[in-house]
């Protein structure tokens, strides 16, 4: 009866099932656990206020508990710490975060259960978000005003004025961004199209004097953008609130260095999840600060998508192209079957190696090149012979080619012979049978291997950081500024960003929720890219179904 069993074939078939089964459920655990540790650190968690007396004496810490651990009371004897007045093996030791960096050594501290005396959740403690220096947590004394002390509904008028520096914080960041850069990029090329006429021997007292007529009226809207920003700077200063930290001492800390304040002692589940959801959309849509473990990853978002994008539009017509010629084309002969080998075995090369050759031939041979003749006016600066975009993009288009390539012919080899000899009987050519019968029809394969190198792409970062990838990019690749799209601009991205937060942070407790934010986030970014491929891909299936018949 067993033999029968495993004759029929029946054990192989629990087997994959169970292994399929088993594997889907290690990568949704393996999802739920980055989620659940990267999205759980936006949620407003209770500020606690420990009255502590240990060896150094009493003194009090306010913060958030951010882990809890045990810890052989050996260990801390072999640390040098009295053990005297514990008696149990295990002490359980707990990390909060206190913030407060300008006035303490360190913003994380381990401190020990039995040096704890009191711990009380004040609802009064308030979490002020600051542009640097992290979270401060105080009691709020009094809000000052334009120099005068708020007596009506402080805390209420507080949440006011810390919207208003925003918005005038905001709105000068702008104008920064917006009429200054570009002013400041416009006189940048003024001086370039002069180096470019002097280095033509065309400067002429005409062209000197057009340029510098150009120049003084830019210089005169300078002043005037200047003006306005250093009203709105000024606005932004007018107020501050005084706080009373865990020392006992009170601080003035001035708006315009507050992004957000908020009690969660004094917070119910609904508000709480109001903040929470706040904080995610911050995270999505605002820029970095303080070294990447601050603020959010827009930049890198933004960096992530435009270089695979930009790599997808590359990459298609290549592969496709390749594959259409090895399938179509091609003879069927020793030196087709090397192709074809040499292909597969490009997809076997490590990621680095690619970064290596985009660093030698497209960023200093081809990019050097494209300097020399068409940008000697910003020598001895680069303009594409520099790690950019563009050099990203097509370096992670070599990359990924062999998939395009080998998911092309696949399809292609799919479409019946009947269908490519009834073109030609009707009188079509063969170019017109590729082009409106044979690649249509192919279009669902081709969709499939964009969709597995978008998928591979989005997630190197090897390469990338010989090619283009930066810790921290001033500009976007597009912007207001002609031509609009800069492909020689250097970017940010997810993957590089979750190295750097990890692995180059100097405050390692501050980074490690941001590595998993980060690490789900580039996961829901290749997930809705392959998602959207998808959609496509299945349109083009249903269209193109009708030719198969």
């Amino acid at each position: 009866m067993v033999r029968q069993w495993f004759k029929s074939g029946s054990p192989w078939i629990w087997m994959t099932g169970g292994a399929v089964s088993i594997s889907l459920i290690s990568v949704i655990g393996l999802l739920a656990m980055i989620a659940w540790r990267g999205l759980s650190f936006f949620w407003p968690s209770e500020v606690v206020q420990f009255e502590m007396e240990s060896a150094k004496g009493k003194h009090t810490v306010i913060g958030e508990i951010y882990d809890r651990e045990l810890v052989p009371t050996s260990r801390l004897k072999l640390a040098g710490l009295d053990t005297s007045n514990i008696q149990s093996e295990n002490v359980e030791r707990l990390l909060v975060k206190t913030g407060n960096r300008e006035y303490v050594d360190l913003d994380f501290r381990w401190i020990l259960e039995t040096d704890i005396k009191a711990a009380t959740k004040p609802e009064a403690l308030a979490v002020f978000e600051r542009t640097k220096n992290g979270n401060f947590y105080a009691y709020v004394e009094r809000v000052i005003e334009n120099g005068e002390s708020v007596t009506d509904q402080p805390i209420e008028r507080l949440y006011e004025l810390v919207d208003r520096a925003v918005d005038l914080n905001d709105e000068a960041l702008s104008l920064q961004n917006g009429e200054i850069g570009h002013i400041n990029y416009e006189l940048e090329r003024l001086r370039l199209k002069e180096r470019s006429y002097a280095l033509d021997n065309a400067l002429t007292d005409e062209r000197v004097a057009e340029l510098a007529a150009a120049r003084e009226a830019l210089r005169k809207n300078y002043e005037v953008y200047e003006a306005q920003l250093f009203e709105l700077r000024k606005a932004a200063k007018r107020d501050q609130v005084v706080v009373r930290d865990m020392r006992g001492e009170e601080v003035t800390l001035p708006l315009y260095q507050v992004l957000d304040v908020w009690f969660p002692n004094d917070m119910n589940f609904f508000q709480k999840l109001g903040h929470y959801l706040v904080q995610i959309g911050k995270f999505v849509g605002d820029d970095p600060r303080e070294a990447n473990t601050e603020g959010g990853v827009f930049p890198a978002i933004f960096g992530t998508v435009f270089m695979v994008m930009l790599m997808a539009v590359i990459v298609t017509p290549f592969g496709v192209v390749a594959a259409i010629y090895l399938h179509e084309y091609a003879a069927k002969n020793a030196v087709t079957k090397m192709i074809r080998i040499a292909v597969i075995n490009l997809a076997g090369v490590p990621s680095i190696v690619y970064g290596v050759f985009g660093l030698g031939f497209f960023v200093y041979m081809l990019g050097g090149s494209i300097d020399e003749l068409f940008y000697p006016e910003a020598s001895p600066s680069p303009v594409f012979g520099t790690p950019g975009v563009i050099w990203s993009a097509l370096t992670l288009a070599i990359l990924t080619l062999p998939v395009v390539i080998v998911s092309t012919e696949e399809g292609l080899s799919r479409i019946p012979s009947a269908v490519r000899h009834g073109s030609l009987a009707l009188g079509a050519t063969k170019a017109e049978t590729l082009w409106r019968i044979v690649v249509p029809m192919a279009s669902p394969a081709i969709m499939t291997g964009l969709i597995l190198a978008v998928a591979r792409a989005a997630g190197e970062v090897a390469p990338l950081m010989l090619v283009g990838v930066v810790k921290m990019a001033p500009t976007l690749p597009i912007d207001g500024n002609f031509p609009f799209v800069h492909l020689d601009r250097k970017f940010m991205h997810l993957g590089f960003h979750i190295y750097d937060v990890g692995f180059q942070s100097p405050n390692v407790e501050a980074a490690r929720p941001l590595v998993y934010a980060t690490a789900f986030l580039l996961v829901a970014v290749i997930v809705a890219l392959n998602i959207t491929a998808i959609g496509i891909r299945n349109h083009l299936r249903e269209k193109f179904r009708s030719l198969e018949h």
